[in-house]
């Protein structure tokens, strides 16, 4: 029996600050645009550079051969240094998955790979491979170039004495106060303001 072909969509943010939803709407949008639709969805705060995370690691697992791993662009999925990019490269590899990003034109041809078309497949994945190693290698040196800068600002504020840590967003907690008062859920709140629920959750208790 043949296997339907599953998009499966993955989206990331770096932090509980961040909204991880953000581009759900946008990868929804591009699937419907070829015709599909996203079978399942995939969400974490996370950081790309860290190789274990568990809903990643559920995509992979939930995957049969052809589907299609869905994401906004390449550093959603890896920020990665090398050798942890080639072992999550390899699992998804394993699972069968094709990498569809929005940021890499060449993937989005696997949204409409028929499970026959074996040669079309092969040069595609063949190509894919190498341009995802690029942006791979892009996102991970964008990762590293910024952490460099933002430790020495750090280092350069405290030498100062001007250094007082990440500032309490003093608007967004009182529009989640309001939002709250006004009964409406953690959830619903956190999707109106575009932030996470655990922000939600920290401004209550201030």
């Amino acid at each position: 029996m043949t296997h339907q072909t599953f998009i499966r969509a993955y989206l990331r943010a770096s932090t509980e600050d961040q909204n991880a939803t953000r581009a759900k709407e946008t990868l929804a949008g591009f699937a419907t645009e070829k015709g599909r639709r996203v079978a399942a969805w995939y969400v974490e705060n996370a950081s790309g550079a860290v190789a274990d995370r568990s809903e990643l690691m559920r995509l992979i697992e939930d995957a049969e051969a052809g589907d299609v791993l869905l994401i906004e662009q390449v550093d959603r999925l890896t920020r990665l240094n090398k050798n942890d990019w080639e072992h999550l490269k390899s699992a998804i590899q394993l699972a069968g998955l094709r990498i569809v990003a929005l940021d890499l034109p060449t993937s989005h041809a696997a949204m409409s790979l028929g499970n026959g078309d074996d040669f079309t497949g092969r040069m595609l994945d063949a190509v894919n491979a190498m341009l995802l190693d690029m942006l791979a290698a892009v996102a991970r040196k964008d990762f590293d170039d910024r952490r460099r800068r933002q430790a020495e600002g750090i280092a350069l504020a405290k030498q100062r004495g001007e250094y007082k840590g990440r500032p309490i967003d003093e608007k967004l907690h009182a529009k989640i106060h309001e939002l709250r008062g006004q009964g409406f859920s953690v959830r619903k709140t956190a999707d109106l303001l575009g932030c996470s629920p655990s922000t939600v959750q920290r401004a209550i208790k201030t």
